[in-house]
């Protein structure tokens, strides 16, 4: 009986300490989720980028890749290969074996010379049309800019538009291409919102162990309080009978009180969404594959400065012109060893544009057909490149599922395309590991073996409830999020206000 009765006094020790340190930044955390519900982290997605994107023109446009591809480092390194507009004007941008990046005017193949603020100014221009620009300098990164796929155009040069949304803009100081967009209304709902929710006010750079690690023991310490808090409230709580106070909670004092039933209430919630949280940061890296990761290079089976599709631009885009298709972007890829054409056009709709077999059998040369999407049994034949594993079956899945899904524009996975239909194949690995490919660009659009399909409903389920029946909810969804939110907020309010009276009564012992 003495030991049980010094384990709760412990277990109500370490809540409370743990309560202390922890119950402002858990109110901040419930109060800036909710913002975060409704108002994203700035980003550029796909559809945004490719809607500021004039057609390519077949008349006069453009050299041939190979052209391009001469001024790379080593052009047969090159992992990827982009015919694009810039500032209005087709360029190719071309990534190197080592990850640089530079553009290549694809009118007089010249090299695209250093980005300095009048290129900026122009991009800014063409992007946001009919509105005034203002130059704001260079950043290496800011509060918006901390995503790793930045890194190769670091320096950004930032640039303010007047127009209605005061549109801040990030351009690429290697080929000045616009990469993110931040209206001011955003700007400003993210300081109350993903800006504090992640604590980025402690990040300095892309990769920081330092803001990883003290986002990490902080999100720990608020399971702790949490889980102490469940115990301490269970144990003091009276199922059968009441207290002489004629409660079934033993606190007359209003706060206490209302912190108990609260935490009732909404303690597993906040159990929930701080452990949640906790395992976003994937602690010691408990979610990483536990075997050998997708080889995409393998399923692609070349690369664009190797090998490339005997098709010049403008008979690509005339196929695509008859095809009805207005393409704004050519990538030139490859799948399974074969290269093809992806081209998007203003909309982020896809064609690709490969070799005809059926010519090229019957010996009539290599003809070129459009395509709206890769046949299944030629995304499984590059599949079995994945991994060394065997293929242990495969499906259409036609419906998203709790795997593959689309979230809403604002959430940080908003920029995701996730198409359907789309492939998903699975491996006999150690990790039985699962991959879902995108017959409509041929990419791998996911991977995750058995540790990260866990992670999947220890992170992304519990914190941000989404698997697709609740995002078709909508509003409901919403509703019910921000209600939930709320009596977490009050719990957390309630624990502030009792963690101030402590600290203060111990000043006064101090004292």
């Amino acid at each position: 009986m003495a030991l049980a009765g010094r384990m709760k006094r412990s277990v109500f020790l370490v809540h409370r300490w743990t309560g202390v340190l922890m119950c402002a930044l858990m109110a901040l955390w419930f109060a800036s989720g909710m913002v975060m519900l409704f108002a994203g982290y700035p980003k550029l997605t796909p559809a945004e980028r490719l809607a500021n994107l004039p057609a390519l023109r077949r008349d006069g446009c453009c050299i041939g890749p190979a052209a391009a591809l001469a001024h790379a480092r080593a052009p047969g390194a090159v992992q990827s290969l982009v015919l694009t507009s810039i500032r209005g004007r087709p360029f190719y941008v071309l990534v190197d074996g080592d990850g640089a990046v530079r553009a290549v005017d694809a009118l007089d193949g010249a090299a695209a010379g250093p980005v300095g603020a009048v290129e900026a100014l122009a991009g800014a221009r063409v992007f946001v049309p009919g509105a005034a620009a203002h130059y704001a300098g260079t950043v290496m990164e800011d509060r918006w800019t901390h995503a790793r796929a930045f890194d190769a155009h670091r320096p950004l040069h930032v640039v303010d538009m007047d127009d209605a949304a005061a549109t801040r803009l990030y351009l690429s100081s290697a080929t000045g291409q616009v990469l993110l967009d931040a209206p001011r209304a955003q700007r400003l709902w993210n300081f109350a919102g993903a800006w504090l929710h992640w604590l980025y006010m402690l990040r300095n750079q892309p990769s920081d162990p330092a803001w990883t690690w003290t986002v990490i023991v902080l999100s720990a310490l608020g399971v702790v309080a949490a889980f102490t808090g469940i115990l301490n409230g269970i144990w003091r709580w009276r199922f059968k009978g009441r207290y002489k106070n004629g409660r079934k909670s033993p606190f007359r004092e209003a706060v206490l009180h209302w912190h108990h039933v609260l935490g009732l209430a909404f303690g597993l919630l906040l159990f929930g969404w701080i452990l949640s949280g906790l395992m976003s940061m994937n602690p010691l890296g408990i979610f990483d594959a536990r075997g050998r990761a997708p080889d995409a290079a393998a399923f692609a089976g070349g690369r664009p400065g190797q090998l490339r599709p005997d098709i010049g631009v403008a008979a690509a885009l005339a196929l695509l012109d008859a095809d009805g298709f207005g393409a704004v972007e050519l990538e030139w890829r490859v799948l399974g060893g074969q290269p093809y054409l992806l081209a998007r056009d203003g909309g982020n709709g896809t064609r690709l544009v490969a070799p005809n077999a059926a010519s090229t059998q019957a010996g009539q040369g290599t003809a070129f057909r459009v395509l709206r999407r890769w046949p299944d049994a030629t995304l499984l034949q590059a599949a079995r490149r994945l991994l060394p594993a065997a293929v242990e079956g495969h499906d259409v899945l036609h419906a998203y599922d709790a795997y593959y899904y689309k979230r809403q524009v604002q959430s940080m996975y908003g920029a995701d395309d996730k198409r359907l239909p789309v492939l998903r194949v699975t491996y006999a690995d150690e990790g039985r590991t699962w991959v879902h490919l995108d017959p409509f660009t041929g990419s791998v659009e996911s991977g995750m073996d058995r540790s990260q399909r866990l992670g999947r409903w220890l992170f992304n389920f519990l914190h941000s409830w989404d698997l697709p029946a609740m995002l078709d909810a909508g509003w409901l969804r919403e509703a019910v999020l921000v209600l939930l939110a709320c009596g977490g907020l009050a719990l957390s309010a309630t624990a502030t206000v009792l963690g101030a009276r402590r600290l203060r009564m111990a000043s006064k012992k101090a004292g």
